[in-house]
């Protein structure tokens, strides 16, 4: 049995973080737009969110990598907003249009402790950088209620390292994006224009606090680092840099789940570059990347042969 790295932590140290958050929140630099508006006021920066906590949902999702989802399912929380804007993001209503309800700090230490009695594994913050501070209050509630279970932190990867260090013994796996190697691409398919080197500052500070991947004796996600990488039609996603940066920096343990599902949503369609869905043969170029580069801790997906939809069982 593992114990959370959150559960080490003093109170006092707690505390210390969720006042170091609030107090970034005067003058916004959570993410690396660094908009330094004053959330505490009302105001509003890139991401559209002020200082009430706002979420889209939170269920058992079952639908994640195998050491997250497990059988009972990861406890999901979808926050709304979002420091990047994809034109071709799956959950634009979230993201995007801010769709949501307001939660109060006690309200989503109980939606936490709800999950963890359904039997989730863990506590899965989906988007959740534009909120570190108010997670933070809130966990300090769920702790006191008995919270135990792992936290896994998902995001698009494009973070500050000086948040991220307010996380540092907090987070027990990191579940980051690494979505391009061209910083032209993610400015003109995510509006950010430095994406590049600042996810990959950020993934090592991610791997600095937590290491490679480990996983307990029911093979579920105690502790580490997994990069997920979405291919894009047209090798956009600059897969072959991605995963040589992960293996020259990290080694052959780093922990890869390569996906296939990559679908033309929202202003996908205005894009002519991205308007389709990736082919077979696209897929498994990524996937002979992946392996002749030895990375073989992680996960890709089969496609069926007869009729070349993706068939989402991770190997």
């Amino acid at each position: 049995m593992v114990t959370p790295g959150y559960l080490l932590l003093s109170s006092n140290e707690l505390q210390k973080r969720i006042e170091a958050g609030y107090s970034t929140l005067k003058s916004c630099t959570l993410c690396p737009r660094e908009c330094n508006v004053d959330r505490l006021s009302g105001k509003t920066g890139f991401c559209q969110m002020g200082a009430e906590l706002k979420i889209s949902s939170y269920f058992p999702h079952r639908g994640e990598e195998p050491p997250i989802s497990g059988t009972n399912g990861s406890g999901t929380v979808f926050f709304s907003g979002c420091v990047m804007k994809c034109f071709f993001c799956q959950n634009y209503q979230i993201s995007h249009m801010n769709n949501g309800r307001f939660l109060s700090h006690e309200e989503l230490a109980i939606a936490l402790i709800e999950l963890q009695e359904k039997g989730c594994h863990n506590i899965n913050l989906v988007t959740p950088t534009q909120w570190v501070p108010q997670i933070l209050k809130s966990f300090k509630l769920a702790i006191e209620k008995g919270l135990h279970i792992p936290i896994i932190y998902n995001t698009n990867g494009y973070e500050s390292v000086e948040t991220l260090k307010l996380l540092d013994g907090i987070i027990d796996v990191y579940l980051p994006d690494m979505k391009y190697a061209a910083n032209e691409v993610a400015k003109k398919l995510s509006n950010v224009s430095n994406y590049v080197e600042v996810n990959r500052e950020c993934v090592k500070e991610m791997f600095r606090q937590v290491g490679h991947l480990k996983l307990d004796e029911n093979g579920l996600a105690k502790r580490g680092l997994i990069i997920r990488h979405l291919i894009l039609p047209e090798n956009l996603a600059g897969t072959e840099d991605c995963l040589k940066f992960l293996h020259d920096n990290f080694g052959k343990e780093i922990a890869v789940s390569l996906m296939a599902q990559y679908t033309p949503l929202y202003k996908a369609k205005e894009i002519p570059e991205i308007n389709r869905r990736i082919t077979p043969d696209e897929y498994r170029a990524a996937v002979k990347i992946l392996e002749e580069l030895g990375l073989e801790n992680g996960w890709y997906q089969m496609l069926d042969e007869m009729d070349d939809e993706y068939v989402f069982n991770f190997k």
